[in-house]
């Protein structure tokens, strides 16, 4: 009896050894797992310091306005004094109203929806406070996981004691998701409803407020009584919660949700300026004083000196002059005049299509070539790119070499399938010749040589050059009269004028040397076609270089960069306006220049200026042989601005004298200023020249038309010094 006795007791002494021991065990193995998946895992010091939070990098105009940004994530850091009190209220009236209360998490809120998601037998209902709400934002994915719970729980009790509540509340509204891609209550304020987040409205508050439960289900442009009825939930979320009286709820309770435009949307977001932001881009991202900083995550403020106003209207001017340009150039070209062209031109862009490139062997390559060239959908895509007129404009300072605006292809090319914010920009990116455009600098040098004045005569007649090989040179464009002053061959752009000066009143090396200080950068060789404007010349050198006219001789470089600064606002980089200066020609020299080119516009080929711009300005035209790129530059007393017209293939020309840089660059730049001038914001006031010279007599407009006829006549670089290859 006895033995049975200590058998039973050994046994169970056994059984609560061999429990103890699984007790320890389940407890070593859940204190192993809790160190390694939830303490293992959380936050350090420095972590919860400093937030690793992805903020957008903001471009901003001259007078702070956001134009672009750059981003991973879409999110724009907004302090919490520039957020209204009432989307704080909806935000605490309806995701955490003890949120003053707690340090973190709400043990009751937890137990009690516990206890309606056990009888649910389901997650019914989240007990998360915004604390850990934040948490979950920074730290964590949203697996709905035992361990993620905990160290959610566990982060926000040390976000706690970390940051204060207004704190919290801050980067809460700085990270949280609103839908459409929009992160924090600056891009949601601009996606939703098109404003800064102070200029929001309590129901705006309360509608973005909404949106948090489930951004997609809630959105007003997907379902609009929902999120109607979502909305207004939380305005009586806020008047229980005493933020709110009854008449004040019922009255916004009453307002209608009107979400901003998918137009303006499109603007705000695609970008005014999407070649400059572009360009700044590549600048940027080379730039060593922010090798420390990313691009796209660190909330950098970007100031630039592009005028979203003028900008703007630089758009508007293009787009008026090309919806019919295009159509009148898609009327009179036929690809069937050009089938070699054409065969040539898919070809090309087969090539460089995806597909070909990825190809894994020359057969591959060869069958996707055929498939494409074949292909009808491929083919019109290419033809629509390939025919697109495009265009570059530029607006400088002159005085500071700051981009005002830079249009860097046409508006319609984003509709005809032929551009993007990555295309080519047709300011900065491309050479083409200048054509007449670039005569003033041969007047200039002429001027400068002292060898003639506005009033000497020369031999407008046809004119032959011999070279010391004993070739010769013989350019078109003669004038009615044997005889004219300089004045009047700049003003009628007469071709063998032009030649004369280069080879008998100055020298092609000086006219290079000029255009070079004046800021052309791109290679010139000095021989005399070059006064016809042979020469390649990117469009932005070009209208800088007049700048200098208007600048008195100071030659400025363009500058697009004014600060950059990090997302607490400390600078990291402060540029200075103008960035250089280089004394280019004397002031006496620059005056007379502007009142030549004064004539173009009041009476020469420039005269289409005066349909839409009735105050002073002072320019040139420029067309290439056949038509192939047309141009104006000129200037207004306080501004420079120039405007190029073409296609991005060469092989590619207007069909007419509709492609004359009178005709198509000019009205351009003349609805530009009228659109500039016409708006008293921009403050510009000076309206003419000083010392105008008013003996300078308009043309009749019959008599305009026939000037600006003659202004084409540039001969193929072949045909005029075969012996000196130009660059192709």
């Amino acid at each position: 009896m006895h033995d049975d006795i200590c058998v039973e007791s050994v046994k169970a002494s056994s059984k609560a050894g061999y429990i103890l021991a699984a007790a320890v065990l389940v407890v070593t193995v859940a204190a192993l797992w809790f160190d390694a998946a939830v303490i293992g895992t959380l936050p350090s010091l420095e972590q919860l310091e400093n937030p690793p939070q992805e903020f957008a990098t903001r471009i901003l105009d001259r007078n702070g306005h956001l134009i672009e940004s750059f981003f991973v994530k879409r999110r724009l850091y907004v302090p919490y004094d520039s957020i209204p009190g009432a989307f704080f209220q909806a935000l605490i009236a309806t995701e955490d109203r003890q949120f003053y209360n707690h340090w973190g998490i709400h043990l009751w809120r937890i137990i009690k929806a516990g206890m309606k998601n056990l009888l649910a037998l389901r997650a019914k209902e989240g007990a998360s406070t915004i604390t850990q709400q934040l948490a979950r934002n920074l730290y964590f994915n949203q697996e709905p996981t035992l361990a993620r719970k905990l160290r959610e729980a566990i982060t926000a009790i040390q976000i706690e004691h970390t940051y204060t509540k207004n704190e919290i509340l801050e980067m809460y509204a700085n990270t949280v998701n609103f839908g459409r891609g929009a992160y924090g209550i600056y891009v949601a304020s601009q996606e939703y409803f098109g404003k800064r987040p102070q200029q929001l409205t309590p129901d705006e508050c309360a509608y973005l407020v909404a949106l948090l439960k489930a951004p997609a289900t809630y959105d007003a442009q997907v379902n609009y009584e929902r999120a109607l009825r979502r909305r207004n939930l939380v305005l009586s979320l806020m008047e229980d919660a005493g933020f709110l009286t009854a008449q004040q709820r019922a009255q916004y309770s009453r307002q209608p949700i009107v979400l901003a435009s998918e137009s303006s949307l499109a603007q705000r977001w695609g970008g005014i300026a999407p070649h400059f932001v572009e360009m700044l881009r590549k600048k940027l991202s080379r730039d060593p004083r922010l090798q420390n900083f990313d691009l796209y995550r660190d909330g950098l403020t970007i100031e630039t000196t592009l005028d979203a106003r003028i900008q703007r209207y630089a758009v508007e001017a293009a787009r008026e002059q090309l919806e019919q340009f295009q159509r009148e150039f898609d009327r009179s070209w036929s690809w069937n005049a050009h089938r070699e062209l054409l065969d040539a031109i898919v070809q090309k862009a087969a090539q460089a299509h995806p597909s070909y490139l990825a190809a894994d062997s020359p057969q591959d390559q060869e069958r996707i070539l055929r498939m494409l060239s074949r292909s009808p959908r491929f083919v019109d895509s290419v033809k629509r790119a390939v025919t697109t007129v495009q265009c570059g404009i530029v607006v400088l300072d002159p005085r500071t070499g700051a981009i005002l605006a830079m249009v860097g292809s046409s508006p319609l090319a984003f509709e005809r399938g032929a551009g993007s914010r990555y295309s080519l920009n047709h300011c900065t990116e491309i050479r083409r010749q200048p054509g007449s455009a670039f005569k003033p600098f041969v007047y200039a040098a002429a001027l400068a040589d002292g060898t003639i004045t506005p009033s000497t005569l020369i031999d407008a007649s046809a004119y032959t050059y011999t070279f010391a090989d004993g070739r010769t040179w013989s350019p078109r464009g003669t004038a009615h009269s044997s005889i004219v002053d300089v004045t009047t061959a700049l003003k009628f752009s007469i071709n063998t004028v032009a030649a004369r000066l280069i080879t008998q009143y100055t020298t092609p090396q000086r006219v290079v040397a000029l255009a070079r200080k004046m800021g052309i950068t791109t290679p010139m060789d000095p021989y005399p076609a070059l006064a016809l404007g042979v020469e390649e010349v990117y469009p932005i050198d070009l209208v800088n270089a007049y700048g200098t006219f208007l600048n008195g001789g100071i030659a400025v470089p363009p500058v697009a960069l004014l600060a950059i600064r990090d997302r607490m606002g400390r600078v990291i980089y402060r540029g200075k306006l103008p960035a250089s200066a280089t004394d280019a020609l004397p002031q006496h020299i620059c005056r007379t220049m502007i009142r030549m080119l004064q004539s173009v516009v009041d009476g020469g080929t420039g005269s289409t200026v005066r349909r839409f711009f009735r105050y002073d300005a002072a320019g040139k035209t420029g067309t290439t042989n056949d038509y192939a790129d047309a141009w104006f530059v000129g200037m207004t007393p306080e501004l420079v601005a120039g405007v190029w017209l073409g296609f991005d293939d060469h092989r590619i020309k207007f069909t007419g004298a509709y492609g004359m840089g009178g005709k198509a660059a000019a009205p351009i730049w003349g609805r530009l200023m009228a659109k500039i001038y016409a708006d008293p914001t921009l403050g510009f006031r000076q309206r003419s020249f000083p010392d105008r010279d008013s003996s300078l007599v308009p043309l009749a407009p019959e008599q305009a038309e026939q000037v600006i006829e003659e202004d084409r006549f540039v001969p193929p670089p072949v045909q005029l010094h075969p012996a000196e290859p130009i660059r192709p």
